[in-house]
């Protein structure tokens, strides 16, 4: 994968509570595909990674979420966890930084409950998608269709379910970020993204 994404550069977004190594993982073969990753969260310092309901590591903030714009990247990467997707989805800044991507038809990779904070960004309508056991209902509530597969990609929107299809999801994401934007991605968006509150 080296050289693959060299020149580009790609958001992880993420906050307290986000599950490491869904985190970490894509971040070093991001890294080892010659990109640079900034992490970006809605508070500078550090953010505080989970093994599953264990504090781990602390993770550098690079740069604020209220500083940063989607037109600076080239793709976003969303790591899961419960907690951390379950603030960001419903932050108006989060969602709206999500929904830029999109609107701008840039590839998006969302792993185990972080499809959660596509539902809150209004682009899960009519997109197939996977995510953890426990949101399939929310991502089908939300009018998406939803497959039980290690990794499923839909216009540049790539999604898992977990730690363990990090293999495939990590190959995937850094395939599709190479390919750059996707048309069918920013159309979607303006169908089902125009006039939700960031919030809804």
């Amino acid at each position: 994968m080296a050289g693959q994404l060299q020149g580009k550069k790609i958001a992880i977004m993420a906050t307290d509570g986000f599950e490491e190594v869904e985190l970490t993982k894509p971040m070093q073969a991001l890294k080892a595909a010659g990109a640079e990753v900034e992490i970006v969260a809605p508070k500078d310092g550090e953010i505080q990674g989970f093994n599953h309901l264990t504090p781990s590591q602390k993770i550098r903030v690079d740069r604020a979420l209220g500083d940063a714009e989607a037109g600076d990247y080239d793709a976003l990467m969303l790591p899961g966890g419960v907690a951390n997707p379950d603030q960001l989805r419903i932050n108006e800044e989060a969602t709206g930084f999500v929904r830029a991507f999109a609107k701008a038809g840039k590839p998006i990779g969302a792993i185990c409950h972080a499809p959660w904070i596509l539902i809150n960004a209004g682009l899960a309508e009519g997109r197939t998608l996977t995510g953890w056991p426990t949101i399939r209902q929310d991502l089908a509530n939300a009018g998406a269709k939803v497959v039980d597969q290690e990794v499923v990609v839909d216009n540049g929107l790539v999604t898992s379910r977990g730690p363990k299809d990090l293999p495939a999801f990590c190959a995937k994401i850094v395939e599709e970020f190479r390919e750059g934007p996707h048309e069918g991605q920013a159309s979607a968006a303006q169908r089902s993204g125009e006039g939700l509150h960031p919030g809804a």
